[in-house]
Parts: C-alpha cells; sequence; structure tokens
C-alpha cells in the first residue's frame, strides 16, 4: 500500500474506533432503556444485570461497524479537505479516485469482521442472554412483574421446557407469589394436569417452585381422574421462558443462525408459506455486512463531490447523514417484517440507495 493510501486510512481508523465506541453506548442504551431501571428498581441483581448489557455489545457492534465506518469516512475526509491536503494531494499528481480503494478495502475488512460478529457471536450472546434473564427472574421472581402484575394488569403467565404454563396471580414482597396454577399442555388436547396453590415461592439460586396449599387435579379425555390436595410440595421447573424484553418468546429470527434460517426458510417456500420476517431476517444476514461497502463508497464518493464544488461537510453533516441512514434501515426493516415490502427489498434497499447516491455524487463531479 503506497504512502497517500495508509495516510489516508491512518486519518480514518482513529475516528472508527471512537465512532464505533459511541454508536456501541448509544445502541446498547436505545435496547434496554425500557429493561434497565424497572429491573434495577425492582431489586435484581446489578450483576446479572450488567451481564445482560455485556451480552448485548456483540450485536450493537455488529451493527455499528457500517454506521460508524460512514461517519468516519466523512468526518476523516472532510478534515483533509479542511486543510486542503486533498489539495495538496491533487497539486501533486495523486488523482481524487485513488482516495477511493483503500477506503473500499478498510469497507471490505468491515463487512467481514461484522458477519463474522452477526453470525459467530450475536446468536450465541442472545441465548446467553436469555438464560440470565432467566436467572435474574429465579433470583427474585418480582422483576417479572410491575406492581405485582403483568404490564397488562393481568396475571403473569411463564411457561417451561415441560410445556407447562404457570400463571402467578401477584408477586408480594421478598418474591412471595400467590394463586398460582400450573397446567400441563398437551398439543391439540384439553390439559393433562392442572396444579393450584394458594401460595409458594421460587427457591433462590435454583429452579425449584415451592408450593404451599395447593390441589392437583389429572384429566383423561377432559374428565377429572385424580383429585389430590397437599400442604407443600415441590415442583422443578425446566427453562423457563421469562424474558424480560417486551416482546417475549422465541428468539427473533435474525439471531438464528444462517444455516437453520437458510433451511426453514427453503421449507416456508416449498409449502408457500408467507413468513416476512424470517425472510427479511435471512436477506439481512448479507446486506447489514455489505452495507459498509456501500456507506464507504458514498462517503467517498460525497467527499470527491463536496471537494470539487468548494464546500465543506463537517461534523453536523456527517452526523446528519449518520442518522438518516439508520432511520432508512429501520424503516425498511419494519416494512419487511410486516410484509409490506419483499425480504429482498426490506434487506438490500438502504444500501442500493447508498450506492446509488454515490455513484450520481461521482457523475456530478465528473461533469464539473
Amino acid at each position: 500500500m503506497k504512502l497517500f493510501e495508509r495516510y489516508v486510512l491512518g486519518e480514518i481508523l482513529p475516528l472508527l474506533l471512537g465512532a464505533l465506541a459511541a454508536v456501541i453506548v448509544l445502541l446498547v442504551l436505545a435496547a434496554l432503556q425500557e429493561v434497565i431501571a424497572p429491573l434495577l428498581a425492582k431489586g435484581a441483581n446489578p450483576l446479572l444485570v450488567a451481564r445482560v448489557l455485556a451480552l448485548n455489545v456483540p450485536e450493537a457492534a455488529a451493527r455499528a461497524l457500517p454506521i460508524a465506518l460512514m461517519f468516519a469516512t466523512l468526518l476523516g475526509l472532510s478534515r483533509l479537505s479542511a486543510d486542503s491536503e486533498l489539495k495538496g494531494a491533487l497539486a501533486a499528481g495523486i488523482p481524487a479516485t485513488r482516495l477511493l480503494w483503500p477506503v473500499l478495502a478498510l469497507g471490505l475488512g468491515v463487512t467481514v469482521l461484522a458477519f463474522a460478529l452477526g453470525e459467530g457471536l450475536v446468536p450465541r450472546a442472545k441465548v446467553q442472554e436469555r438464560k440470565i434473564k432467566q436467572e435474574i427472574v429465579f433470583d427474585n421472581p418480582r422483576v417479572i412483574g410491575l406492581d405485582g402484575v403483568g404490564a397488562d394488569g393481568q396475571s403473569i403467565v411463564l411457561r417451561d421446557a415441560l410445556n407447562r404454563a404457570i400463571s402467578v396471580g401477584k408477586i408480594g414482597p421478598g418474591g412471595e407469589l400467590e394463586d398460582l396454577r400450573i397446567v400441563t399442555m398437551q398439543d391439540g388436547l384439553p390439559p393433562r394436569e392442572v396444579i393450584t396453590a394458594a401460595s409458594g415461592r421460587l427457591l433462590p439460586g435454583s429452579n425449584v417452585l415451592e408450593l404451599r396449599g395447593g390441589r392437583r387435579v389429572t384429566y383423561q379425555d377432559a374428565r377429572p381422574v385424580t383429585v389430590l390436595t397437599f400442604k407443600t410440595g415441590s415442583l422443578p421447573v425446566q427453562d423457563v421462558q421469562a424474558d424480560l424484553d417486551t416482546g417475549g418468546g422465541e428468539l427473533k429470527p435474525i439471531y438464528t443462525p444462517l444455516r437453520e434460517l437458510w433451511a426453514k426458510t427453503a421449507l416456508y417456500r416449498q409449502q408457500n408459506i408467507r413468513s416476512p420476517a424470517d425472510f427479511t431476517a435471512l436477506h439481512r444476514k448479507f446486506a447489514e455486512p455489505l452495507a459498509a461497502l456501500a456507506l464507504a463508497f458514498f462517503a467517498v464518493s460525497l467527499a470527491v463531490f463536496t471537494f470539487r464544488s468548494g464546500r465543506d461537510l463537517g461534523l453536523v453533516w456527517a452526523l446528519l447523514l449518520t442518522f438518516a441512514y439508520y432511520a432508512t434501515w429501520s424503516v425498511f426493516r419494519v416494512m419487511g417484517e410486516n410484509g409490506a415490502v419483499s425480504g429482498v427489498v426490506a434487506a438490500y434497499a438502504p444500501d442500493l440507495i447508498a450506492v446509488v447516491a454515490g455513484g450520481v455524487l461521482l457523475w456530478l463531479t465528473g461533469r464539473r
């Protein structure tokens, strides 16, 4: 790599690291602002909450890398232009297009890194995050409800790996559970077993539900077969889905490993099943890392255009353009997940807009 290319990269790389750190912090806070305060207010273990925060960093980094690259490129090249260093390079016979190659090479590296994070670390981090959230619930059951009930004012319902629905009527001080109802479900059939208890608690540090003052009813063909009452009892629960996010339930399709998501969507195609969230997630797996290349091309094109037109971008314009891309990406993502546009359009449209805009800017520059 020649001296000029190394100098350009030396200007952009420090800004890239700084912008990456800032965007990661913003994305983590934005993703968890509705969770952190209620958790801590309900007495959740701060160390467990900190682990949840840490496990959101890989996803934030994968998403932040292309955005940070565009911001750093815009700001770095703007600084070179403002200090007349680009003018000096042109006067020395270096064509402006040579700005493109080092930034695109950096964009390619960022693309590979973002894909590796998104496909390697993020799915595993999300699985581990759910386990930590379950630990938070077992450590202090009060965190799963606000003022003793769910956010909608109804009883809190959990579900474990054995397909048992666990309804909690109220959560009292000290994690005391009241009005418990445990229903063992059967797919397409009436419940097989129903356990009710006046009170109980999740034993700290374990997955055992201690019940008091209860009754156990078993059914066959929707008819009660046995009815037993008990003063105390212990019920192990497994892999409780106590997701503290508002969505709850299963992990989002974007967190599914690529091989599994590919097989799932292939089956949907064969069976003509519409699942816009899954198809959008599949294309996002590739489009979001490739955004680094698209945004790098746009940033260099804009820098060359503004230099030739005698304008200066500066920090404000770099921030505005970065926000504009993030807003465009968010809108298309939501449209794709809701089926308003196809998954291909939802995933690749922001990248295509950046490439087309960059091409138009280079064409306008060539006409000057």
